[in-house]
């Protein structure tokens, strides 16, 4: 049985929990840092991520069953 965590000290429930996050979290950043891709620079990312929400912004506008 995992010792149980105080709300106010962490975000997870349990020590277990908040070390499997914590070997995912390592796992999710050596996978980055081992990828041989090319970077892209930020403000090449932030246009692709406002192209994105502004067509989903204008699909949204133009759909009443959203409203």
């Amino acid at each position: 049985m995992s010792t149980v965590l105080s709300p106010i000290e962490s975000e997870f429930a349990t020590v277990a929990e908040a070390e499997a996050h914590d070997r995912w979290f390592r796992a999710k950043v050596q996978a980055s840092l081992d990828d041989q891709r090319p970077s892209l620079p930020h403000d090449q990312v932030m246009a692709k991520l406002r192209d994105i929400i502004e067509a989903k912004r204008q699909a949204h506008a133009f759909d009443p069953v959203a409203r």
